[in-house]
């Protein structure tokens, strides 16, 4: 992505222009080019560069601090398009998690599609998040009386998935620790590098990166503590 300006061109150009002036009738008494004139070059290059030096900080590779042991199983699963991880990157959080073919549960819980007075689409796409993202087995680990009791629970609902949700986003290097979730309860995030846990449960995948936000992949289906004392 990046360019390079090419100095040679502005150097044949200004030489161009010299001759210019001189096969023009010899009229070597005219002023110099007011200073205001010359820039308009200087601007451009300037201009340029400053263009350069932007789409240089968009070449960072998506993958570069991915951590977990599942990453790389995950990108040969999926290795390019829309669910890759180099594809997520270029999307708002709710349309990655709808390309990657082992969220389609939570996808399908923050869409509105298990309940359709739970909608969250609009909330994660608007704001940056970091997310524990549970994945389908996840879901399938629960049993399905209770999964369906959970869909019907407008609150209940709400309540577990934005309790996946922290505010900002955090980068694997930076991300043990104490985090209190959009839900307003707190995870702990423990261990480092491809052995991260959140509240006891693995992350298969993380640092994953959408337009907005740093996504986890967790092996669990995380449960607010409130959640789990009353059960």
């Amino acid at each position: 992505m990046n360019t390079r300006t090419l100095l040679p061109r502005l150097g044949a150009l200004a030489a161009t222009v010299a001759l210019m002036s001189a096969c023009s009738g010899g009229m070597t008494d005219d002023p110099a080019p007011a200073e205001g004139d010359q820039p308009a070059s200087s601007q451009g290059q300037t201009t340029e560069e400053g263009a350069e030096a932007s789409d240089g900080g968009m070449d960072m590779d998506p993958a570069a601090n991915l951590v977990g042991a599942g990453c790389a199983d995950y990108a040969e699963m999926v290795p390019d398009g829309a669910g890759s991880v180099e594809g997520m990157a270029q999307d708002p959080l709710s349309v990655a998690a709808s390309n990657n073919p082992i969220l389609t549960t939570l996808t399908a819980a923050v869409s509105g599609e298990l309940n359709p007075d739970v909608n969250l689409v609009d909330t994660l796409d608007g704001d940056e998040f970091t997310v524990f993202a549970p994945v389908d087995d996840a879901f399938a680990a629960i049993p399905e009386a209770d999964l369906n009791a959970l869909a019907g629970d407008t609150e209940g609902l709400s309540s577990v998935l934005t309790y996946h949700v922290v505010p900002g986003q955090i980068s694997p290097d930076e991300i043990a620790g104490t985090h209190t979730t959009v839900q307003g309860e707190d995870v702990e995030v423990t261990g480092s590098g491809d052995d991260l846990m959140v509240n006891g449960s693995t992350v298969i995948c993380g640092g994953v990166t959408t337009q907005n936000a740093t996504v986890y992949l967790v092996d669990t289906v995380l449960m607010p503590p409130s959640m789990a004392d009353a059960s």
